[in-house]
């Protein structure tokens, strides 16, 4: 076996098991079996070089699985081939767990390698093994499942991308570097604010930089950089977002490094950028085989880099943009997908970068705005991004992170803001809009500004000393045929604590049926119904009926309705009206 610290009959006979009760699982599709049975051979027998035994054990799929997975795992060997299996084991092990038992099983795995740092292997032509890293997101910053021990493609053959499933031992992929690669030559262009430094060698063309600044970073002219064509401010932006690390800057002749590192204080990360490589970010551990640091090009930043996804870099592992050329491609969804605008937008990335060119660039210089928002906290563009993205139907980051609605209510409540800095808000956010290069069709920017404007009007009415907002209103969600309503379809802030008159609720006497137009209808005040009229219709058997289960869970929990909690008796009766067939 090619390892130093795995007994080989040990592994085959838990391989073995693995295989045996995959082919007599009956639950199992013929398909799902297939492809699992390939998977244990390519990524775990092959790398190993063992071959299955059988006969040991009649154990069911999970706990073969599992002890497979805990095997390879207790090992925390630094070969290869075996982190290879392990991530494989792993995978395999979670995807067979029955769902009660998956997050211990995740949990023992974690522990089994919990004191390893984050690092990331380089499998020789084979892929990249990612141990503890766990934040790994897509190209819209939504989170990946993720696992203590992950093998990521990077021959781009794998039909599991991210992931690799072994393409890489059938395909001819050669990790070498290319000897025609650009030379490996740090620039300096001095400026009159600023000083660049540049390694052509490392950059991936991503073109953060010379989208946004044309003028200083000039693709295809000599010299490529020309910092006096540029603001000081964009200058830096740029380059501390440019993701392979070819970039940095120095004033009075002092390399500001660490400032464009963000002195170490991000956490481990990996984005799977869209057709493109890995872009990893927070000083995570870039070691060869033998567990030595990779080596860089001169200046390349150790704390984000760029790793090739396409198998084609001419500077392996490094990303040198060969996906361009190669026309290196994700699977695309099906021709029945409809993106959210979150999607449609370019994800959190995109938004955070219109936020971060709103605040950073446009509120200070303006002489409106700017005094609002003197006191902002520093994360308050990523604040801002996360709460436009889970409206437009992103992850729930605003909700899990920053308390939801109610945190964002309780930004706006006393300001008084005035329709003048409404206005010019929009305003800038739109021409950030522009400049972050997110989408410009018709479409977007219609259901864009709908939102912004819808938004921002609440905003000025809640923030009167006058107003009395719902404090417990759901988070809003906007798409393509989301619209405000007409006039009296929410709540008024400004409405105050009018007394309504609402009918009478008659709860069902013991053992009587619960029915809906008779005992549920009533239950729901005509506020309750309008502040939830974006959603769904509470007067409405369908619709009420369709969202049953959620709607009790908020009603349990007291967020719903927006003004306070029911009494118990009626929760229980939507309980009853339930279990008993949600009766019309």
């Amino acid at each position: 076996m090619r390892d130093n610290g795995v007994i080989a009959p040990d592994i085959s006979d838990l391989a073995g098991d693995l295989r045996d009760a995959i082919r007599s699982a009956p639950a199992l599709e013929t398909g799902e079996r297939a492809r699992m049975l390939e998977r244990i051979d390519r990524s775990i027998l092959s790398p190993l070089g063992v071959e299955a035994s059988s006969g040991h054990t009649e154990a069911a799929p999970d706990a073969a699985a599992r002890a497979l997975a805990v095997r390879l795992t207790a090992a925390r060997s630094e070969a290869p081939a075996v982190l290879e299996a392990t991530a494989a084991a792993q995978e395999l092990a979670i995807e067979l767990a029955q769902p009660a038992t998956q997050p211990d099983l995740l949990d023992e795995l974690r522990s089994l390698q919990r004191d390893i740092p984050p690092t990331i292997r380089l499998s020789p032509n084979g892929p990249l093994l990612v141990t503890n890293i766990d934040d790994i997101r897509s190209h819209l910053g939504e989170p990946l499942p993720v696992l203590p021990q992950m093998a990521l493609c990077r021959c781009g053959e794998s039909g599991i991308k991210p992931r690799c499933d072994g393409s890489h031992a059938t395909c001819g992929f050669d990790d070498a570097k290319d000897p025609e690669r650009i030379p490996d030559r740090r620039d300096t262009y001095v400026g009159q604010q600023v000083t660049i430094l540049d390694n052509r060698g490392t950059c991936q063309h991503a073109g953060f930089c010379s989208d946004r600044i044309a003028t200083a970073f000039r693709v295809g002219q000599e010299p490529f950089v020309k910092p006096s064509g540029g603001r000081m401010d964009e200058l830096i932006r740029a380059v501390r977002d440019c993701p392979s690390g070819a970039l940095s800057y120095a004033i009075d002749g002092v390399e500001a490094r660490d400032e464009v590192d963000r002195h170490g204080g991000r956490s481990p990360a990996i984005e799977v950028s869209k057709d493109g490589p890995y872009r990893v970010t927070g000083a995570v551990r870039l070691v060869d085989a033998d567990g030595a640091n990779v080596p860089r090009n001169e200046g390349a930043s150790r704390e984000h880099y760029a790793l090739c996804r396409c198998g084609h870099a001419l500077n392996k592992p490094f990303c040198t943009g060969m996906h361009w050329y190669v026309g290196f491609r994700d699977p695309e969804p099906g021709p029945e997908h409809r993106p959210t605008m979150f999607e449609w937008a370019g994800g959190l990335p995109a938004l955070t970068r219109m936020t971060r060119l709103f605040y950073e660039k446009h509120v200070p210089q303006d002489p409106l705005l700017a005094p609002l928002f003197a006191d902002m906290a520093p994360d308050h563009p990523e604040r801002v991004a996360k709460w436009l993205g889970e409206v437009f139907g992103g992850p729930p980051c605003y909700s899990e992170e920053h308390g939801g609605y109610p945190r964002m209510l309780a930004q706006h409540l006393g300001r008084c803001l005035t329709e003048e800095w409404r206005e010019r808000w929009v305003t800038l956010l739109i021409r950030s809009l522009h400049e972050a290069g997110l989408p410009n069709d018709a479409e977007f920017i219609s259901a864009f500004r709908s939102y912004i404007e819808w938004g921002s009007r609440l905003a000025v009415e809640n923030s009167q000393t006058d107003s009395r907002p719902p404090q417990r209103m759901p988070m809003p969600h906007w798409d393509w045929t989301t619209g405000a309503g007409p006039p009296g379809s929410r709540v008024s802030a400004l409405a105050g604590d009018q007394p309504h008159e609402e009918p009478a609720v008659t709860l069902p006497e013991p053992g009587e049926p619960v029915g809906f137009a008779q005992h549920i209808k009533a239950l729901f005040r005509e506020r309750d119904r309008t502040s939830m009229q974006f959603a769904f219709d509470l007067w409405s058997y369908e619709d009420v009926g369709e969202h049953a289960e959620d709607i009790l869970e908020r009603l349990r929990n007291g967020s719903m309705p927006c003004d306070g909690a029911w009494p118990d008796e009626q929760v229980a009766v939507f309980a009853r009206w339930i279990a008993e067939g949600k009766r019309e």
